[in-house]
């Protein structure tokens, strides 16, 4: 699989852009500020019916317009996949399918699987625990449509249970048996999806030792340990115990909605004890296992987009991670960087072809 020709309409700073690319290697150079990180961005949306950017569509329409447009031309099993999306101020985003028209958006997940490097990953490492469900949440969902069905349907329920217990704080009052609807589900759900999650890591593990001792050299041990609070008993009873303090609290303290997914090295957690050199390699090989785990699970190869990387990455691994990745066994890759000398001389010390652009002001133009 991959992207043919991306158009699009204001969107961010782009006033009209219209592009084809390698079905190969693509890189994309330019200063900051220039909007390459905005051109990988249409690509994810087109992928995921959103930005990894900015979660708020209507901040991604160009400054003063109404509206914008992101379509693409796929060639997928060797058929045209068209995608189109479309988002005007105050409307609900449209996205279409060969001119057809989702029902839901959620449908379309899946069908272009993709994997973003970007200087964002260290939030992994550094932020909270939702950070780290968003990753396990997106490799499943585009290889599982139940698992995506299964968080929708959690989500919506903690949203009435955590509605019911502000309600009955503020009206001073308690029903336990209106709770426990939401309890019934919760646990239908949540156990569904902590099962699903227990199976992921335990099959993703081996993919990504793979990656790191390549990278590292074999020089440490690492390991990823779900945590669960289901681990810890009976879901139903968990729930039930918990209910004082939800009462005082006013949200559900006992879920999946709680869990985490820890980064060891050595037997420490990585965000306390690794050096920044050891963490990068450690977020290198997890994003690296994500394409691994996707393409073994999906009748498609991803596509691969690569985000400033030479500008938050050492040469020997910046050079380990294109010796990897532009081998031609990752299908479709797209690279940015900020210097066009640099990044055509790591490639050719790879021997590595590939297809250049220049953007500036706005404008993208093949080399």
């Amino acid at each position: 699989m991959y992207l043919d020709q991306l158009s699009v309409i204001n969107f961010k700073n782009y006033p009209e852009l219209d592009v084809f690319f390698s079905p190969e290697v693509n890189v994309i150079v330019g200063d900051n500020g220039e909007g390459k990180t905005n051109l990988l961005d249409a690509i994810f949306y087109l992928s995921f019916c959103k930005s990894f950017l900015n979660p708020i569509d209507s901040q991604n329409i160009r400054h003063n317009e109404k509206f914008f447009v992101v379509q693409g031309k796929f060639k997928r099993d060797k058929k045209n996949v068209n995608i189109y999306c479309g988002v005007k101020r105050g409307k609900k985003k449209q996205f279409k399918k060969n001119k057809k028209a989702y029902e839901r958006l959620a449908d379309h997940i899946g069908l272009l699987p993709l994997v973003v490097i970007s200087p964002a990953d260290m939030s992994l490492v550094s932020d909270g625990s939702e950070m780290r469900r968003k990753f396990m949440d997106g490799i499943i969902c585009q290889i599982d449509k139940e698992y995506l069905n299964l968080l929708m349907a959690y989500n919506k329920v903690l949203s009435q249970r955590n509605a019911l217990l502000k309600m009955f704080y503020k009206k001073n009052y308690f029903r336990h048996e209106e709770l426990e609807v939401w309890d019934m589900l919760l646990v239908q759900h949540g156990q569904k999806i902590h099962d699903l999650r227990e199976k992921f890591i335990e099959n993703f593990i081996p993919v990504f030792q793979k990656h790191y001792n390549h990278i590292s050299k074999g020089k440490e041990e690492v390991s990823l340990k779900y945590s669960s609070q289901l681990q810890k008993g009976n879901f139903w009873e968990l729930l039930t115990d918990a209910v004082g303090k939800d009462r005082m609290v006013q949200y559900s303290t006992v879920g999946t909605h709680k869990d985490d997914l820890h980064f060891n090295m050595d037997g420490y957690l990585i965000k306390k004890y690794g050096s920044q050199g050891q963490q990068k390699s450690f977020l290198l090989a997890l994003k690296l296992a994500e394409f691994d785990y996707l393409k073994a699970r999906s009748e498609t190869t991803p596509m691969l987009l690569m985000d400033d990387i030479c500008d938050k990455l050492d040469s020997k691994r910046i050079s380990t991670l294109l010796e990897l990745t532009c081998n031609g066994e990752f299908g479709q890759v797209f690279i940015t960087d900020t210097n066009k000398e640099r990044i055509e001389r790591l490639l050719g010390e790879h021997n590595i072809e590939c297809k250049l652009f220049s953007i500036e002001e706005d404008k993208i133009k093949e080399n």
